[in-house]
């Protein structure tokens, strides 16, 4: 009978694990490979070159730019996105006033709230990415013409992209508007499975809303804030950056003005497919893959505590 079981789960077992080896483990493989060559992506001819591409990358201003950029998004889009979910989450659950027959309530209208944060998620990255060119665009955009009507002189008015010192932080504000409403439905979710009990026997106690939120619903919610950390670093590690930066900034093919918004996955895009160095852009990937998993690894240890059950 065991047996049975036993060959039953295998055999359920091979298909996925068979596709998640050939189209994600071994294109990994590849890539390590490829980055020990100097193939160009384009022949199929190459030789091996040992750690020439590694050394390349050590010595390459442009790919620390990307680095450094890569994780000022991996350690404060996290922060700013889940720290702003949990808030509006919060209020969205708990924040209302008391109601007749009720210790704890939401915001009146808190199911509406929860459709308007969660609007962005329904449009496409790169749909959100032009709109916000549009409205950074310093002559016409949304947000230069409201600064001109509340009195702002013209030549006040801030190149918001094509500055270097801004740049890079309206490209951060457009990655937190667009994925902070996941999270608060996600956490919205969490915090709706918390018993009332709870809440009802601490507001008896004399704890203020404050207290309730660190003592009560952040412990209980704390697995569903970790993998939420982990889940937006790796977006600002990857696909959701790449996207944005190449869309939103200037210079060719994206990451300027001068790089400042240059991060790893569009400078592995432009090495690429823009100059035909599949070896080095693949090199270049096999540092993204190492700063991802070192990151997620780094939040699983730090986040580690006991397992609160309710």
């Amino acid at each position: 009978m065991q047996h049975g079981k036993y060959r039953f789960i295998v055999g359920f077992l091979v298909a996925p694990l068979a596709l998640y080896a050939t189209f994600v483990i071994w294109p990994f493989i590849q890539s390590i490979y490829y980055s020990f060559t100097d193939w160009s992506g384009l022949s199929p001819e190459f030789k091996m070159i040992g750690f020439d591409n590694y050394s390349r990358m050590l010595d390459d201003t442009v790919f620390w730019k990307s680095l450094q950029h890569s994780l000022t998004f991996a350690l404060l889009l996290p922060v700013a996105t889940v720290g702003l979910a949990l808030f509006f989450a919060f209020m969205l659950n708990v924040g209302g006033r008391r109601r007749k027959g009720a210790a704890i309530s939401g915001v009146r209208g808190s199911s509406f709230y929860k459709i308007v944060y969660f609007f962005p998620q329904v449009l496409s990255i790169a749909i959100v990415a032009l709109l916000f060119q549009f409205a950074y665009n310093p002559n016409s955009g949304a947000i230069n013409s409201a600064l001109k009507a509340v009195g702002v002189g013209e030549e006040s008015l801030p190149d918001w992209l094509g500055d270097p010192d801004f740049a890079l932080w309206c490209v951060m504000a457009v990655l937190i508007w667009s994925t902070v409403g996941f999270f608060v439905v996600l956490f919205s979710a969490g915090m709706a499975s918390i018993p009332k009990d709870f809440y009802e026997a601490a507001l008896l106690d004399g704890a203020s809303r404050f207290t309730t939120f660190f003592k009560i619903t952040l412990p209980l919610l704390w697995d569903t804030v970790q993998s939420g950390w982990v889940y937006m670093g790796i977006l600002a590690l990857g696909a959701e950056s790449f996207a944005v930066v190449q869309i939103m900034t200037v210079g060719p093919n994206g990451g300027g003005p001068d790089f400042s918004t240059i991060v790893m996955p569009l400078y592995v895009y432009q090495k690429a497919f823009r100059d035909g160095q599949a070896a080095y852009a693949t090199t270049i990937g096999v540092a993204l893959l190492i700063v991802t998993m070192l990151f997620a690894a780094v939040v699983m240890k730090l986040g580690r505590r006991e397992r609160l059950e309710f």
